[in-house]
Formats: structure tokens, sequence, C-alpha cells
């Protein structure tokens, strides 16, 4: 069924855009009589463009991904992203042209219906999967060389996915037995004939060169398809990428969405949008209030400002509003975390640090590029120097800018613990917390995390020290 792959995502796409075609179509006569839609036949630009987006979007989204089987519920959060981005595009286009006529019916008649069908046709199509793969139709028998650990899991994952479309028949092995071995190398050719496999999994990281060339030889005479786990498969994240430079395979072990210029672009723009609004509506007066407090409660400074380390491992200066007691030469200046009633925040200062107000001056960071809304939280240099003894990978985290809040941020992963074995394992936590936001990046995501943050600062329960 891995030969299928393209076929599944063609029909899947070509389905959901007729399916598109047909809700923009009955959205336009619900809303108004049909001879008007083709008096304006600029609409039908618009739906070859929402066309366009929804393989671009679909694409990105990995909606017809086969081979990760996930919940419908899963598969549902995917298809409301996609049409969300439908509804967008087309609003705009509708707010550009000054169309007076779809407008409100059109937009929400398109919505519930592309919704409905896509989700139907989703349900359906999987449904279908599942009946014909019990009937035995298309299915493949699958063998395994190597019976060792790698072949087991990957054995696991085919019986528990009947959707993949495989019929595990069993392990070719010499030196590990277990269940379904049913033989070793020098039987394979033997084994292929007699239980007509149609594919063969080569999960086996020991063999060397000559071994491997001789199965697939034996693969390749009895027309049999091959496929290879490598032997690094344990270094690759989950978002690996295969690409090719030349006739050069190429695997990438960790791909972070980040790293395309036009992702980046959206983020920017929208952290710069952002930030100019928070500024306008909200600091321009909460700021100096804030500073007013502080000066009345404490002596010293406003602002602390304090080195931290961001994008590619670049220093830069973080501001923050000034939580605690004052002193010449700061105690954060070694690995010195703040931890519940701390006697060195100040009164003021534990009121910042609840409803993280005193992270607020980094909008500032923000518009000047060197962080964004959403990312992994900076560290300061001695902290990322204590930690770096935790997570040999910390550096992983200065992929991308960091942030203003983050996920790991909205998990309750913020600050230090007392007990240091703990705290290690919090700290090992958060890291992997943030390589995880780090490979897993799409515009939502951040939506979702700063709605998150600031519901978590209503309901006071930031778990902030």
């Amino acid at each position: 069924m891995i030969t299928n792959r393209k076929s599944l995502y063609s029909i899947k796409l070509w389905l959901d855009i007729l399916l598109l075609n047909l809700s923009f179509l009955f959205s336009a006569w619900i809303a108004q009589p049909s001879h008007i839609l083709y008096e304006r036949p600029y609409m039908f630009i618009l739906m070859l463009g929402l066309n366009i987006l929804w393989y671009i979007t679909t694409n990105i989204t990995d909606l017809y991904d086969n081979f990760n089987p996930h919940e419908f519920r899963f598969q549902a959060q995917l298809i409301f992203k996609n049409v969300l981005l439908q509804i967008i595009a087309a609003i705009i286009f509708i707010f550009a042209k000054k169309e007076n006529l779809f407008t409100r019916n059109f937009i929400l008649s398109y919505f519930i219906l592309l919704i409905s069908f896509i989700s139907a046709r989703t349900i359906s199509f999987k449904s279908l999967q599942k009946i014909l793969r019990a009937k035995g139709k298309y299915v493949k028998n699958l063998l395994i060389v190597g019976a060792n650990n790698i072949g087991v899991e990957f054995s696991a994952q085919v019986e528990s996915n009947p959707v993949l479309g495989f019929n595990l028949i069993g392990f070719v092995d010499d030196g590990n037995p277990g269940k379904k071995l049913l033989g070793g190398l020098n039987d394979l050719n033997e084994v292929i004939n007699q239980y007509k496999i149609d594919d063969v999994i080569i999960a086996a990281s020991n063999y060397d060169s000559l071994r491997l060339n001789n199965i697939v030889n034996i693969c390749n005479r009895n027309a049999v398809r091959t496929h290879i786990i490598p032997d690094y498969f344990q270094f690759l994240s989950k978002k690996f990428m295969l690409s090719t430079i030349g006739n050069f395979p190429i695997i990438t072990v960790r791909n972070e969405p980040l790293a395309e210029i036009q992702l980046r672009f959206i983020k920017r723009t929208f952290d710069i949008i952002f930030s100019i609004i928070v500024m306008i509506l909200i600091l321009s007066w909460l700021i100096p209030l804030i500073a007013l407090l502080i000066k009345l409660t404490s002596r010293g400074p406003v602002f602390f400002i304090q080195d931290r380390i961001g994008l590619k491992n670049e220093k830069f200066s973080c501001y923050k509003f000034r939580s605690m007691y004052y002193k010449q030469k700061n105690q954060e200046d070694s690995f010195n975390p703040t931890l519940e009633n701390d006697p060195r925040v100040t009164t003021i200062g534990k009121y910042l640090r609840k409803y993280n107000f005193d992270e607020l001056p980094q909008f500032w960071n923000i518009l000047k590029g060197e962080m964004s809304i959403v990312g992994p939280r900076p560290h300061a240099v001695a902290f990322n120097q204590e930690y770096l003894e935790y997570f040999d990978a910390i550096k992983l985290r200065h992929l991308v800018k960091p942030g203003l809040t983050g996920w790991a941020q909205i998990h309750g992963l913020r600050g230090d613990v007392t007990d240091p074995v703990e705290n290690k394992k919090r700290t090992i936590k958060r890291i992997e917390y943030d390589i995880w936001y780090i490979e897993n990046w799409d515009f939502f995501l951040d939506l979702r995390i700063i709605f998150l943050t600031v519901w978590q600062m209503i309901k006071r329960d930031t778990k902030a020290h």
C-alpha cells in the first residue's frame, strides 16, 4: 500500500475540490438567485482562487497524510483550519471587491457546507477503507526482514492500523527468535514464494552492505517491493524530511517549518501587527501606571535589562519590569532562580509575576525583531549554561526566535522548583515541549497559545513565581 500513497492522495484531493466547488455554487444560489452569480463573473475568479488555496493549505497541514492514522477528532481540527482559511480568503476578496450581495449569507453557507461535506467525505472514506480491508481487498502481504526491536515495533504499528492495508505474514531473521519467525535469511526466497509476499520491510540495523545487497536482489528477482527502515532511525525526529540533491537521497534529521522564508514572513508580520495593537491599546497607559507603582514601592530603576540567549545562539538585551529589590550587582547574573515566596521579590513584583505583567516590556524586543509573540522562552546566559548539563540538545531552541509566551508555558512549565531532582526533570520536559513547538509550528498553533496564555492570566493560573 506504500505504492498507493500518491493515488490515495489524488483521489481525496480531487474529491474535496469537487465538494469545494459544489459548496461554493450551492452557497451562491442560497445567498442570491442563480442568475445574479452569472452576472458577476469575478465571483468565479474567487472560486478558482479558493481551489488553489485549498491545494496549498492542505499540503502544508498534511490533511491527506494516509500513513499517520489519527482519530477523526484530530482530522476535524485540520479540516477546520483549512476551511477557516477559505473563509478568511473569501472575506478579504469580497471586501476588496466591495461586493454587496454575496456577503454574510454566502459566507455562512459556504462555511457550513464545506466543513460538512469534507467531514462526511473523510468519515465515509475511512469507513470504506475499513470495510475493504476487512474483506481482504487491496491488502498487501508484508514480510519484515529483522525481528529486532525496530522490526517488532514496526509490526505493532502495522497490526494496530489495518487502514494501512498490510497483512503482516511474519519475520525472517538469523539471530532474533520470536513469534511469526518464518525462517532465516537463507530461506528468504522460499518464504517470498510460499506466502506470496508483496512488500518487504528491511528493519535490520546490523547487516553489512553485501548482505543488504543480497536481500534486495532476491526481492527484485521476485518482483517484490522493498522498503528500508534506516539503521539511524533512532536519531530521526518525527518531523524528519526526505529530499534529493542530484542523485543523492538526503534525510534531514529534524525539519522545522520556520526554516521556510514565507512562513517566517507570516509569523513576523503577525508579530508586528499584534505588538503595535497591544502597545497602542494597552501598554500606552499600562506601562506608565506600572512604572509609577514600582517607583512608589521600592527604589531603583523601573526596567530590568538582562542578557539572554536568542536566535542562532546570539545574546540580546531582554526588557522586563523590575520585580525584585534593586542591587548594583543583580543576583540573577548567576544561576539563582526565582522560587515561590522568594524574599528578593518586591510586593508589587509578586503581582507582576503572578499575572506575567513583568514580561510586557518585551513587546519592544518583539518590534525590534529579537523576539516573537510565541516561541521558547529566552534563558539568561547563566541559566542556559546550567540547563546545558540537563539536556545536550538545548541549543535546538535557538533555531527560532524566543517568545513572550510558549507551548511549555501554557502547560505550566514556567520557572524552577527547589528540589534539584524534580527541577531537572521539569527543565528537561520544558525543553522537550519547546522542541515539539519548533517541529510542529503553524499559525493556528500560535493563535491557540496566545488565547490560552490570556485565558490563564484571566483565571490567575499562570503558575509563575
